[in-house]
């Protein structure tokens, strides 16, 4: 008969996993979580930043120019002459010229 002989695992292969492991973190969050991050500050700063005459873009993809900020986190659109919206600063998705460049 043949008898069998159990081994002790390999020493030193948790180590390499854990920086592994790590790396990958390090990765997703670099290329991920990031730049989304950038992305949101960079919008909330416009968005703190309109004034009148802005031109922009809603989320819903109405463009208008900014007539009026008010104090409680709105604004009144402008879409066409004489036709005003009243709508909310969270709502604004974009400047105007990122979308028609010309």
């Amino acid at each position: 008969m043949t008898q069998f002989l159990l081994q002790a695992p390999p020493q030193g292969g948790g180590t390499f996993q854990l920086v592994m492991l790590g790396g990958i973190i390090l990765v997703f969050w670099f290329f991920m979580i990031r730049p989304q991050a950038k992305k949101a500050k960079e919008q909330k700063k416009f968005i703190d930043d309109i004034q009148k005459g802005d031109k922009v873009v809603t989320i819903a993809g109405i463009h208008g120019t900014v007539n009026k900020v008010n104090e409680d986190n709105t604004i009144q659109l402008e879409v066409s002459p004489g036709s005003y919206l009243k709508i909310e600063k969270s709502s604004i998705s974009l400047e105007w010229s990122k979308t028609n460049p010309k």
